[in-house]
């Protein structure tokens, strides 16, 4: 499996990805991967056309506000 090294990375940066990873109950690699796959999936042209097609799909649907429904059925 390839491997890559990361230099210069600032300490705030470092910190902050610690505490993302801390936060996801994730290891700092797994978690730097993660952001990694997701970045490369996202950047994607693929990625942008299958959001547009939903965009389209979902256009002019009336979509309940979920918070409204949650109190609703806990004050039943």
């Amino acid at each position: 499996m390839p491997s890559l090294s990361l230099r210069g990375l600032s300490e705030q940066a470092y910190e902050g990805l610690r505490q993302l990873a801390i936060r996801n109950h994730r290891r700092m690699q797994e978690q730097v991967r993660l952001l990694i796959k997701r970045e490369v999936r996202y950047s994607q042209v693929g990625a942008v056309e299958r959001a547009r097609q939903w965009r389209s799909v979902l256009a002019g649907r009336n979509f309940s506000d979920l918070a409204a429904d949650i109190q609703a059925d806990r004050n039943r």
